[in-house]
C-alpha cells in the first residue's frame, strides 16, 4: 500500500492555521485530503457544571484526548477509516454523532498543539508552524469567539490572560523549533504558502514513484 503524506499544521490561537489549510485544500481539491483536526478531540466536559467547564484550561495539552487522535491518525495511514468526533463549543461536550474520514493520499493533522504531541509530530512529513503577531492573534479569536461560539467579550478576554497565553508561551511557542517550515504574518504570506505547495507537491511525487523516505 503507497503510504499517505502527513502534514501537521500548528500555530497560536488565530495564527491562521485554517487559512493555510484551505489554502492547500483550494490548490489539490478536497478530494485527495483528509483532515483531522485537534479541536475535534476534545475532551467531553458533559460531567462537570457550566461554570467548571467556563473554567477548564482548553489550552493545556490535557484537555485533549491525543491518544484517540494518535490511533485515529495511525488507521488512516494503514487505509482504515475512521470515526472522527464533533464537539460543540458552546456547550463543552461531544456530540452523539461521528464524523466519517476516509483514508487519503494527503493527512492534514491542524491544531495549536500537533507539534508539541511528540506522538503526532514523529508521524508527520512536513511540519509547518503559522506564526502571527500576538495582538492580530488576539483580534482574530475575539472575532471568532463572538461569532462561532456565543462567547462575550469579557468571557474572551479573561480565558485568554489566564489560560491562552500562559500555555501558548508554555507549549505553543516553543513547538516552532519543530516545525520544518515557519509562515511569518499568518496565512496570508504568499511566498511562504507556495513553498509549502512546491514540497506538498515534491513528496506526492515521491509517494507515486516509490521513493519516499519513512
Amino acid at each position: 500500500m503507497t503510504p499517505p503524506v502527513v502534514i501537521g499544521i500548528a500555530g497560536g490561537s488565530g495564527s491562521g492555521k485554517t487559512t493555510v489549510l484551505n489554502r492547500i485544500i483550494g490548490e489539490f481539491g478536497p478530494d485527495p485530503i483528509a483532515v483531522l483536526d485537534h479541536d475535534a478531540y476534545y475532551r467531553d466536559l458533559s460531567h462537570l457544571s457550566p461554570e467548571k467547564r467556563a473554567r477548564f484550561n482548553f489550552d493545556h495539552p490535557d484537555a485533549l484526548e491525543t491518544e484517540l487522535m494518535t490511533e485515529h491518525l495511525d488507521a488512516l495511514i494503514e487505509g482504515e477509516a475512521i470515526e472522527k468526533p464533533v464537539y460543540d463549543f458552546t456547550t463543552h461536550t461531544r456530540a452523539e454523532e461521528t464524523e466519517t474520514v476516509e483514508p487519503r493520499p494527503v493527512i492534514i493533522i491542524e491544531g495549536i498543539l500537533v507539534l508539541a504531541e511528540s506522538s503526532l509530530e514523529e508521524r508527520m512529513d512536513i511540519k509547518i508552524y503559522v506564526d502571527a503577531a500576538d495582538d492580530i492573534r488576539l483580534m482574530r479569536r475575539i472575532r471568532r469567539d463572538l461569532q462561532e461560539r456565543d462567547r462575550s467579550i469579557e468571557g474572551i478576554l479573561r480565558q485568554y490572560e489566564r489560560t491562552v497565553r500562559p500555555m501558548h508561551l508554555e507549549f505553543v511557542e516553543p513547538s516552532k523549533r519543530e516545525a520544518d517550515i515557519i509562515i511569518p504574518r499568518g496565512g496570508h504570506n504568499q511566498v511562504a504558502i507556495q513553498m509549502v505547495m512546491s514540497r506538498i507537491q515534491e513528496l506526492l511525487r515521491s509517494v507515486e514513484n516509490g521513493t519516499l523516505q519513512a
